[in-house]
């Protein structure tokens, strides 16, 4: 079984759990459920396109950074200048949690990803609930029919969506005009192996209408300068800044330098 496979296993049960505790009716009466969200969409194209995450810890990594507070974190990353903050909130395998989502909502004032995996759409409702301006949606964990669904209901609930794929077969299954941006994770998810080569290779199949994304593996500026020409705007960055010991500073320096 794949470290996909169980993260997505566990997250059914989770779910259901969640549910059965706060039933959507009650999320939509969150005071943040009727605000109005700020398009990550925009902010990637037209800023420095930098997604930085907050993690602290991964399934191939263990602990990245478990010291540093949550408002430090995304309250440096802000004046730092990245277009957008993508806030795990996946508690078992990522050492992240919805109250992070919410706490980070409360610091900022820039686009929010909600990072998860989402299987439900009960998820959306969530996030949207919890401060989200933006959700993940991974294709290689849904079929197209629920893609479709749940970016619709993203976009119905006024949140933008970003699709991640590893391949053209995930690809060809993700076009749906309820994607605002498409990513492409180069991280095989079997080997856990990264390569630049993924996002180059899908680049030229991706249309021009969806924002391009390359997620994982980007720990410097000579990555992002070598996948620009091929199109990319966005760029998530998940362990190169929390690996330090502030990630605020090092992201500043970071964007200082794409700049």
């Amino acid at each position: 079984m794949t470290i996909l496979n169980k993260i997505t296993t566990y997250k059914k049960l989770e779910v259901a759990a969640r549910k059965a505790a706060f039933p959507v009716s009650v999320l939509k009466q969150s005071t943040l459920f009727d605000r109005t969200c700020f398009s990550m969409a925009k902010s990637v194209s037209e800023g420095s396109g930098i997604i930085a995450e907050h993690k602290r810890r991964s399934p191939s990594k263990s602990v990245i950074n478990e010291n540093i507070l949550l408002p430090e974190v995304v309250k440096g990353y802000e004046t730092a200048g990245v277009s957008a903050i993508s806030v795990l909130t996946d508690t078992k395998f990522f050492g992240g949690s919805l109250d992070d989502l919410l706490l980070a909502r409360a610091c900022v004032q820039i686009p929010l990803l909600r990072k998860e995996f989402i299987i439900d759409s009960y998820q959306i409702y969530e996030a949207k609930a919890y401060g989200a301006d933006a959700i993940l949606l991974i294709a290689a964990c849904l079929d197209e029919s629920q893609l479709q669904e749940y970016a619709a209901l993203a976009k119905e609930l006024g949140m933008d969506v970003l699709l991640e794929i590893h391949n053209e077969y995930e690809l060809k299954k993700s076009l749906h005009p309820s994607v605002d941006l498409l990513g492409v994770n180069n991280r095989n998810l079997k080997t856990f192996e990264v390569s630049l080569e993924a996002s180059k290779a899908l680049s030229k199949l991706i249309p021009d209408s969806y924002i391009k994304v390359s997620e994982s593996g980007i720990s410097n500026i000579e990555a992002i300068k070598e996948l620009q020409p091929y199109g990319f705007k966005g760029f998530l960055i998940g362990e190169r800044f929390m690996k330090t010991e502030n990630p605020g500073k090092s992201a500043t320096e970071f964007i200082r330098q794409l700049m």
